[in-house]
């Protein structure tokens, strides 16, 4: 078997066969296939696209290119969800206790955030002396006792896909459905997850712009679950405007923290509801969706799912005193309001951009060495559809340098849309995809 006889029946519109697939990435992940050969084959699949047996194989041709975890050992049906990430994106935070509180084992593998704010692992570590690093043995260990763990991606996930992103990045190959969908499902597979909830953003602060665009990949994903034999469901949620009000490390735990105390913002709590519902409906908890939002209320209503989130904490080193008095959060010497300089009615937030305002405050990382400055970010006051008077806040600027201030305001303020007349019938949930 050659690689160019592969590029070639590509580049004419061919099928590649499962035998052709692994060839290609077994011998890319070994070195053995050089980077100017698959970048070649990377375009040819661009243009001439991928079906979806050959984008279900070439998934677990990446699932086998390294470690697969195995946790067959942990009782019950496994339930993993994924995010293609937002601004202000809190709901594992809050999720992953509720469910846990319902006896739905999470097992979860997270990473630290590049760009906007920290990773789900940087916001754990906002509780003093958390750790994500653990033996398999006590992962599953706590998993069993307690129904949830996470820890840190230290396992040899699925190289082949690190090696291709990286050539994607650098070969304008990164928005291709089957790519992206391949690349998000084979570490999710390789994590172990029995069943997968995912939640795909679409809007000016997610990759995918539109929502024709986002239903087309949620498709493609649960058409490779289905493949391979995983239950896999795609909700597609709104990230026009960035959600909740908190973006920032410690600011997003606090409101994770209120909104398990049933006090957070009513956007976050109706997303995690819809996607928690989705998940234990999958591990068989629940009949349907009806059922499913009941249990979950009831679990924040109960206290349970607070408590659930102090049992966690503690089993794996964290502070949980904070839960009880977020004061004690890290937090920013600066708090600035930032004031409205028109009446009208807030017709759009840009998600992205405020999310690198927030970044260069310090709440995210612009290259994998940058240090995140847990304290900092910002707390939105008005939301798309809220009327706004000139000298109202718009929001406030958590900052640990006064010098980044003034930027940071005039950033925001380029990012609040206001008009004289907005009605917003823009849903939070696009649709779901099973």
């Amino acid at each position: 078997m050659r690689m160019y006889d592969l590029i070639l029946k590509k580049k004419n519109g061919e099928e590649l066969s499962t035998e052709e697939i692994n060839f290609i990435i077994e011998n890319y992940t070994n070195g053995t296939i050089p980077d100017y050969q698959m970048s070649a084959l990377l375009m040819a699949i661009y243009f001439q696209k991928m079906n979806d047996r050959e984008t279900a194989d070439l998934t677990m041709a990446m699932v086998n290119s390294g470690d697969v975890i195995d946790l067959r050992k942990i009782e019950g049906i496994k339930v993993d969800k994924h995010s293609t990430g937002g601004v202000g994106d809190t709901t594992t935070l809050i999720l992953t206790p509720m469910v846990a509180a319902l006896g739905v084992p999470v097992a979860k593998m997270s990473g630290r955030g590049l760009g906007h704010t920290g990773g789900t692992v940087d916001k754990l570590e906002t509780f003093e002396n958390f750790s994500v690093a653990m033996s398999e043995e006590k992962f599953i260990d706590n998993v069993n006792r307690l129904k949830i763990a996470v820890s840190g991606q230290t396992a040899q996930l699925v190289p082949a896909d690190k090696k291709i992103y990286a050539l994607r990045d650098v070969t304008a190959t990164v928005d291709n459905v089957s790519l992206i969908a391949s690349s998000i499902m084979s570490k999710k597979i390789a994590s172990g997850a029995d069943a997968i909830v995912l939640d795909v953003k679409v809007g000016d602060g997610a990759f995918m712009k539109t929502v024709d665009d986002a239903r087309i990949l949620g498709r493609e994903m649960v058409s490779i679950g289905k493949n391979v034999n995983r239950n896999t469901i795609a909700v597609l949620s709104d990230m026009d405007q960035p959600l909740g009000l908190a973006i920032g490390n410690a600011l997003e735990v606090e409101e994770a923290i209120e909104t398990l105390k049933g006090n957070g913002p009513k956007d976050l709590e109706e997303l995690c509801l819809t996607l928690g519902s989705e998940m234990i409906i999958l591990a068989e908890k629940a009949k349907d969706r009806d059922e499913a939002r009941k249990m979950l209320k009831e679990v924040i209503e109960n206290g349970k799912a607070l408590e659930k989130l102090k049992e966690f904490v503690a089993s794996q080193g964290g502070d949980t005193s904070v839960i009880d008095d977020t004061s004690k959060l890290p937090k920013a010497k600066y708090v600035v309001e930032v004031l409205s300089e028109e009446d009208g009615v807030v017709e759009k937030i840009h998600s992205d951009k405020m999310g690198i305002v927030a970044m260069e405050l310090g709440a995210g990382r612009a290259t994998k060495e940058s240090e995140i400055d847990l304290a900092v970010g910002i707390v939105l006051n008005k939301k798309r559809g809220e009327k706004v008077s000139k000298g109202d806040v718009l929001a406030y600027i958590h900052s640990n340098d006064e010098n980044n201030i003034e930027k940071a305001k005039k950033g925001i303020l380029d990012n609040y849309v206001i008009s004289e007349n907005y009605t917003d019938n823009i849903p939070l949930v696009h649709d779901i995809i099973r």
